[in-house]
């Protein structure tokens, strides 16, 4: 702990004071799910879809946490869908807590979840990305969310998490969609650039978030180096 002295001209006298240390910096380690069958086919998963991991998603966790798991997590958080906790497991394993969080869930795609990619989905896909892209983020899915709401929910779930200053290290599994929104409202990019920020199945963000100037700073993007060892499984 340290220690400063502070004269007092009053008594002439010095006395020293011990000060506490001031947690000013959390670290979040922000994953993408692992692998779903849904992921493998090209199908639409979105939040109403609550698909398990394959034995590649699984494999992807394992490698992960093999990577990380001298990491000293203080908390996990995860989103309500279970492929989020199936991927954070090891280390729920270990006896770190976790917390469910539905604001990470990911975007709900409404009419074209659960759906193979016909023509008419990729095209109902590429106009609807076209507009994010152009700036129109207010537009929604047919039954589903827009990016909007999309950050309407994840700021709520990003103060909770923010509100634990004790926890410096955090662990938060989430989604490809949701990731990307998630990224550029917390980097003050607008979210029609969302799409710049690349992802895929468990990779990392590293991210620092420092309380004084309320400020995130991106340390890692999508990387899948403790993936390298699964190359050979696809």
């Amino acid at each position: 702990m340290q220690r400063f002295c502070v004269i007092l001209r009053v008594n002439f006298g010095k006395i020293c004071h011990s000060t506490p240390v001031r947690l000013t910096q959390k670290t979040i380690y922000l994953i993408r799910h692992g692998e779903t069958d849904y992921n493998r086919r090209g199908v639409v998963q979105g939040s109403g879809v609550d698909s398990d991991l394959n034995d590649m998603g699984r494999a992807q966790a394992m490698a992960f946490f093999q990577a990380y798991q001298h990491v000293p997590f203080n908390k996990i958080y995860i989103s309500g869908l279970k492929r989020t906790y199936q991927t954070a497991e090891p280390f729920m394993e270990l006896g770190v807590p976790y917390e469910k969080l539905t604001g990470l869930n990911e975007i709900s795609w409404g009419v074209m979840e659960g759906k193979a990619p016909g023509n008419l989905d990729n095209e109902y896909y590429s106009s609807l990305v076209k507009a994010w892209s152009s700036g129109d983020t207010s537009v929604t899915t047919e039954g589903g969310e827009s990016p909007d709401q999309v950050v309407v929910r994840q700021k709520v779930a990003i103060d909770t998490i923010l509100s634990h200053p004790d926890e410096k290290l955090v662990l938060v599994a989430m989604h490809g969609r949701a990731m990307r929104i998630l990224l550029c409202w917390i980097t003050n990019q607008p979210l029609s650039e969302m799409d710049h920020f690349e992802h895929s199945n468990l990779c990392l963000y590293k991210l620092q978030y420092d309380y004084d100037s309320a400020t995130f700073t991106i340390e890692l993007s999508n990387d899948t180096s403790h993936l390298l060892s699964l190359a050979m499984m696809h």
